[in-house]
């Protein structure tokens, strides 16, 4: 037992651990302000007449924090366990997330702290979490997207990049996409410019593909090899590119959407020389896809 001296003299005081409410509403005031019963930064005297607060509860809504931390400290409100009603507690919001206990939505994203950590596992101090461009409420509330996941269809296009082309983020088939080396090239006999069965094999196949990737033009380079002199092959060249693109247009492709060039000898001297065939890959014409989009996919 602890001794108190005041002016009626000397009364015998009781330990912390023996005092309770009413023990404490019979001492004057004078007491009360040197007492700190529960040792949270905060007098009794205070906790009982100013903060109504218990004297006896070093944290008094058992949210982590103690009452004086959040008085002297914090600022927030030692009788709630949730200052700012964002669906955290005070204390995990200083102690664990470093997010602000008195504004519910820290990054300022559109999400509450709260259902970011407990409902989407993002980040409560980044507004934009998977660095997609796109805030975190934008993805969760306008686009349905991945706020976690800088690409949710993993077509190769970040969300944000998609919602500029007016494509759908959340279907890894739009926009349908030609890359580069997706289109066949065709090879002509020597000097010859016809499509043969096996070019229109090849020309079939790509037709298809431009089909369904409509917003693609095409841009065809034809070459020849080095046999003959520079302005012959370069007409040769030219006829080919024309072949190839009268091929297109006869079966559906819109001129509109072709451009060809002839470019004359290849740039490689024989690139398959075979007594045969002899620099047969040098004679070719190539499909080269034009992006339409003002990005290219990272895949």
């Amino acid at each position: 037992m602890a001794l108190l001296t005041g002016c009626a003299g000397t009364e015998e005081l009781r330990a912390p651990s023996d005092r309770d409410l009413e023990y404490l509403q019979s001492l004057d005031e004078e007491t009360l302000r040197s007492l700190d019963t529960d040792d949270d930064g905060l007098s009794d005297w205070a906790e009982m007449n100013e903060h109504n607060t218990d004297p006896l509860s070093a944290d008094s809504d058992g949210d982590g924090l103690t009452d004086g931390e959040e008085i002297n400290e914090y600022d927030t409100d030692p009788n709630n366990a949730d200052s700012d009603g964002d669906g955290l507690e005070d204390g995990e919001e200083v102690n664990s997330y470093n997010t602000d206990p008195l504004n519910e939505d820290t990054d300022g994203d559109g999400l509450t702290d709260g259902e970011e950590v407990n409902e989407y596992n993002t980040d409560p101090l980044s507004a934009d979490s998977d660095g997609d461009g796109l805030t975190d409420s934008e993805e969760v509330n306008e686009y349905g997207t991945d706020p976690n996941n800088a690409d949710s269809d993993g077509d190769g296009f970040n969300d944000s990049q998609e919602i500029e082309m007016d494509t759908d983020p959340n279907d890894s088939n739009d926009p349908p996409f030609l890359k580069k080396g997706d289109l066949g090239t065709v090879n002509f006999n020597f000097d010859k410019s016809n499509i043969d069965k096996a070019a229109a094999s090849i020309l079939n196949k790509n037709i298809k593909k431009l089909m369904n990737s409509s917003k693609f033009r095409i841009r065809i380079d034809a070459y020849t090899d080095h046999v003959g002199g520079d302005q012959y092959n370069l007409r040769l060249s030219k006829r080919r590119a024309e072949s190839v693109k009268q091929f297109y247009i006869e079966n559906g492709i819109s001129e509109n959407r072709i451009e060809s060039r002839g470019l004359g000898k290849a740039p490689q001297p024989c690139m398959d020389k075979t007594e045969k065939q002899g620099c047969r890959k040098n004679r070719r014409a190539e499909s080269h896809p034009l992006n339409p989009y003002q990005y290219e996919p990272n895949n």
